[in-house]
């Protein structure tokens, strides 16, 4: 079940927190670590704050961008440390840890994403998950280092699956299971339906306001599963070609 989680590293700065994080990662019983574009990786600094975890460092995924390190997850968690101009449906990081064992244990891939040490996720990276994720530190003194921040994740998630495994059940291979759309096949669709509200006219490129990110918070809630991604599809392709005329052409035929 665990397998099916990957922790995902934003352009991290130091060499030293990636191996703090598959320190923390390797103690929870997290082993797929991706990096998104690190400063310096691999690097003996990496090693030496792993303590121990050097096989998570060995196998992790070194990726130029956060869509590439989201193929094929169904739930992206995105650290948030501060709240922004759009809400985006959050989670606690008990909350998280649960929703990520749940949906791993349902076979679908999950991404808990951490941002830069200075800086964190931009909006435009918060707006490619489905939930955020705070972590509710000290007022005063709320700076979490990243490994940290993957220590108390990771943790909940332990905890999560450790409630699980006394209940889990036989899975009922005859019941029929509904395959969640991917990330990278919902980028594809995000794409075509912006195409499509500047072909039609809904949307101005010009002054785009809030429309598509408020379009990916509803149906990055909405939980949009393979079929029905393929009507939704299928409505856009038919709306592009009535714009162009194109049924008209049909029923003069």
């Amino acid at each position: 079940m665990l397998e099916n989680i990957r922790v995902v590293l934003v352009c991290t700065s130091h060499p030293g927190n990636i191996g703090g994080a598959a320190r923390a990662m390797k103690n929870m019983g997290l082993s797929r670590l991706v990096l998104v574009d690190p400063a310096d990786f691999p690097s003996p600094e990496a090693s030496a704050r792993a303590s121990g975890a050097d096989d998570v460092l060995a196998g992790a995924q070194v990726v130029a961008t956060l869509e590439e390190a989201l193929v094929g997850c169904t739930l992206v968690v995105g650290t948030s440390a501060r709240s922004r101009s759009l809400p985006w449906p959050m989670l606690d990081p008990r909350e998280c840890g649960a929703e990520a064992v749940k949906r791993a244990a349902q076979g679908e891939e999950v991404a808990l994403v951490f941002g830069r040490e200075h800086a964190g996720l931009t909006n435009d990276e918060l707006q490619r998950c489905h939930y955020h994720v705070h972590i509710p530190s000290n007022p005063d003194f709320s700076s979490l280092n990243l490994a940290a921040a993957v220590q108390v994740l990771s943790y909940e998630v332990r905890m999560a699956w450790l409630a699980r495994e006394p209940q889990a059940a036989p899975v009922n291979k005859d019941e029929a299971v509904e395959e969640l759309a991917t990330m990278d096949e919902m980028e594809r669709f995000y794409g075509h339906l912006e195409s499509t509200l500047v072909q039609i006219g809904f949307l101005d490129p010009a002054k785009p306001k809030h429309l598509m990110p408020r379009l990916r918070r509803l149906f990055g809630r909405s939980a949009v599963n393979r079929s029905e991604m393929s009507i939704l599809r299928g409505i856009l392709t038919e709306t592009q070609k009535a714009a162009r005329g194109d049924a008209h052409k049909r029923k003069d035929q």
